[in-house]
């Protein structure tokens, strides 16, 4: 029997960079599968020279960090990713701007930054009036919300992973510490208590929690 060899050369990275994306419009209701297809036909399209996993079946160096869920909009998404050839980070990002769909757009990209996402700032926009839900979920010592998982029952406690809470009219912004697992923005409504309620969440800024929000590592 013949022995297998691996389906490409393994070439080890030269550099590794880190990419900040927003997801806006319709592109939120896209799934984690869609957008890992998007990247891969932008990375392609301008030719980035990707690095490679060893072994017999390659993939491309690309990990997707803190992805939002679906149906949430976001002004801070990262991923990062390895190249066999140095680029230019600035000349990357506007070529990868302009290859990705309607929706999806680079904020920056940066080259061997340690990103630290500890956290993340959201917005909630509510159709209804939720002052005095706000007020009781801060008075409150914990409230747990249940998940379901392949696991099983996942319980969260909400209220010990949200902080600096601000309302203004029927618009919540919310730090929600990162944690396992981390409350998911229809988490942070049910914790409200309100269920099944539309609410318009966009993650406004991903990685270290300062006073009264969320800093971006860039």
């Amino acid at each position: 029997m013949a022995q297998r060899t691996p389906d490409r050369e393994y070439i080890p990275p030269v550099q590794t960079l880190q990419l900040r994306y927003a997801k806006r419009g319709r592109m939120r209701f896209a799934s984690h599968r869609d957008f890992q297809r998007a990247w891969e036909r932008a990375l392609r399209r301008v030719q980035v020279p990707m690095a490679y996993s060893a072994g017999f079946t390659p993939h491309p160096k690309v990990s997707y960090l803190g992805a939002a869920p679906t149906g949430a909009a976001s002004e801070a998404e990262f991923l990062e990713f390895s190249v066999v050839h140095k680029v230019d980070p600035a000349e990357l990002a506007s070529a990868l701007d302009a290859a990705l769909p309607d929706g999806l757009d680079i904020v920056g990209i940066v080259d061997g930054q340690s990103l630290s996402l500890q956290a993340s700032r959201w917005r909630l926009e509510f159709p209804v009036s939720v002052a005095q839900a706000v007020t009781a979920f801060e008075a409150a010592e914990s409230v747990e919300v249940e998940r379901i998982t392949k696991a099983g029952r996942r319980v969260i406690d909400v209220r010990a992973l949200c902080s600096d809470l601000e309302l203004d009219g029927q618009v919540l912004e919310v730090t929600v510490t990162h944690a396992e697992p981390t409350p998911r923005p229809a988490e942070v409504v049910k914790a409200l208590g309100f269920e099944d309620l539309p609410v318009l969440a966009t993650r406004l800024a991903q990685g270290e929690p300062v006073p009264g929000g969320v800093r971006c590592p860039f």
